[in-house]
């Protein structure tokens, strides 16, 4: 079970855009996220395709099971 946390912010076109986390420690702290969030806009360092970030959209926790199948 691989556990990703997804940061989701709009750019300066209004279209989403994700940074991911990898193995994030939970319980997801709420007022630390926020700020770090806010943080990722202060700094301006991230930039998309179409253009850069500007306000917060959401995050969450995505949990994700991978089953093998056996082709016969």
């Amino acid at each position: 079970m691989a556990k990703t946390l997804e940061l989701q912010f709009l750019n300066t076109a209004g279209k989403t855009v994700k940074i991911s986390v990898d193995s994030p420690v939970e319980p997801v702290d709420q007022t630390a996220l926020n700020a770090a969030m806010d943080q990722i806009l202060a700094a301006n360092i991230f930039i998309s395709t179409d253009g850069e970030f500007v306000s917060k959209k959401g995050a969450r926790v995505i949990d994700r099971n991978v089953t093998e199948i056996a082709l016969v």
